[in-house]
């Protein structure tokens, strides 16, 4: 294995280093400590422990925390009343509704999470902030491709002039990290499934991103020697005798890949760490935001 691994746990200790200080020179400037909301609606497991890691996560960082547990019986009118209520709570700075929504709700999530406050959607969904995303002014990102491009910027990856391809248009995942890559002066091609010759595409990437929900789809020829591999992908492969619940595998065949990428993020230990740490992130730069605007 020749390549550089980038270790999400490294860059997100370093994330939350920086906005605990952040957090720390708000109490003292306003008194005020940053405060993140959390709503989940229902059982699902995984939903579960992804609010528990940022609950937790706030814990560490001394901010303040609310996690809202809602029935799969929730009504929407319910559901949106909850987020009404927390839209003009001061103590509250960023508001997230934990994906996937059950049930009907879900053929509803645009409307539902619409209904935060743009200055206190720390998920970056809501489409005013992709618009500021788009259009390069400020605003909060959603956290992944903020924090893949965060670990590029501290692990010296150069993004300027340089050749990036992104592998998925996710909404979430795709588009903002496209967005971002062009702001920093990349040339950026997006690809997705109606794409042609993909491996052609991929191996002219000095930085390829990987999110698309398939393991093992990036193979080793589709990658430029030296290049840099950001892993988005979570997937669980399938119970076998030395993994009972399913090994996790990221979107690239990584003991193949990392035979030719000069730099590149394991699954995993990867960029699942950077998710929860830029979400700390984006709640105190939205306390921030509104701090400074109530005091104007």
């Amino acid at each position: 294995m020749s390549a550089r691994i980038l270790s999400g746990k490294e860059f997100a200790a370093k994330f939350k280093e920086d906005a605990a200080k952040r957090a720390r020179a708000l109490e003292e400037k306003y008194g005020v400590t940053p405060g993140l909301a959390v709503i989940i609606v229902g059982e699902d497991p995984a939903s579960q422990v992804y609010v528990r890691n940022k609950d937790r996560a706030c814990q560490e960082l001394a901010l303040y925390s609310e996690v809202i547990r809602l029935p799969e019986t929730v009504t929407e009118q319910e559901l949106t009343a909850r987020i009404d209520e927390l839209n003009y709570d001061k103590r509250i700075h960023g508001i997230l509704v934990q994906l996937p929504l059950p049930g009907a709700l879900a053929r509803r999530e645009k409307e539902i999470t619409g209904r935060i406050l743009p200055e206190k959607d720390v998920d970056g969904f809501h489409p005013v902030n992709v618009g500021r995303l788009v259009m390069g002014e400020p605003g909060l990102v959603p956290c992944t491709p903020a924090g893949c491009l965060k670990m590029l910027e501290l692990a010296g990856i150069a993004m300027d002039g340089a050749r990036a391809v992104v592998v998925g248009r996710s909404n979430i995942v795709g588009k903002p990290m496209a967005s971002l890559l062009l702001r920093e002066n990349a040339t950026v091609t997006v690809c997705h499934s109606h794409t042609k010759d993909l491996a052609a595409v991929t191996r002219e990437a000095d930085i390829l991103v990987a999110a698309v929900g398939r393991p093992g789809f990036i193979r080793a020829d589709m990658v430029k020697p030296g290049a840099t591999v950001i892993d988005v992908g979570i997937n669980r492969l399938p119970p076998d005798a030395d993994h009972p619940r399913g090994k996790l595998v990221g979107d690239v065949d990584f003991a193949g890949a990392a035979e030719v990428a000069g730099a590149i993020t394991p699954v995993p230990g990867g960029v699942g760490l950077l998710t929860v740490a830029m979400l700390m992130e984006n709640v105190v730069t939205a306390a921030a935001c509104q701090l400074a605007a109530q005091k104007d």
